[in-house]
């Protein structure tokens, strides 16, 4: 019975995961890239002594939408505190990049990729942290605890708060030959 479940759910990854889409659908390859990884790399200006001004990466789970084959937002909402040292920097200098990659996700391993090789496509997107309002809140809460849901039970005290990152800039490496350019209206408008 164990195995049968298994096997179930390793195959609703399958589909949720969906086929990858082309080389020259840039736009499509970043909502595809960010729907498939849970996490990414955030890098910050730091504002901490000893670091300030100096590049601070860090991880942070994210998410667009519960998995599946809808393909989700694209928006990448995090789960935030103000007790985090790069919500410390961002409180300082809000801009960020935000970088995620296939590496996460089996599809490299797969197929022998390396983590550097532009094949096992990631994605670098710049703009600024902003706390979600009100009527945003309950779409990032679905959206992070539906892929992350330990995190309704990280302590109360630490005034966790929900936020996006708000896209400006766009690159995109998964094939050889350089980045690619995305506007944020192409990858929000583009059909994942």
């Amino acid at each position: 019975m164990a195995g049968l479940l298994f096997l179930c759910a390793a195959a609703l990854v399958l589909v949720a995961r969906g086929a990858i889409p082309p080389p020259d659908e840039a736009a499509r390859m970043a909502r595809f890239v960010l729907h498939n990884c849970d996490w990414g790399a955030l890098a910050t200006l730091s504002a901490q002594e000893g670091l300030r001004g100096q590049p601070f990466a860090n991880i942070f789970s994210l998410s667009d939408g519960p998995p599946g084959p809808l393909g989700g937002s694209g928006v990448p909402y995090l789960y935030l505190t103000d007790m985090e040292i790069s919500v410390q920097d961002l409180e300082i200098n809000s801009n960020a990049s935000l970088t995620v990659s296939l590496a996460q996700t089996p599809y490299c391993k797969k197929h022998k990729y390396d983590p550097q090789n532009p094949l096992c496509a990631h994605i670098i997107f710049c703009g600024s942290i902003v706390k979600v309002n009100d009527s945003e809140a309950g779409l990032a809460k679905k959206a992070l605890f539906s892929r992350h849901p330990e995190m309704e039970s990280w302590p109360k005290d630490h005034n966790w708060f929900f936020a996006k990152f708000n896209i400006t800039n766009i690159w995109v490496l998964d094939y050889f030959g350089g980045l690619k350019i995305v506007t944020p209206e192409d990858y929000y408008n583009v059909k994942p």
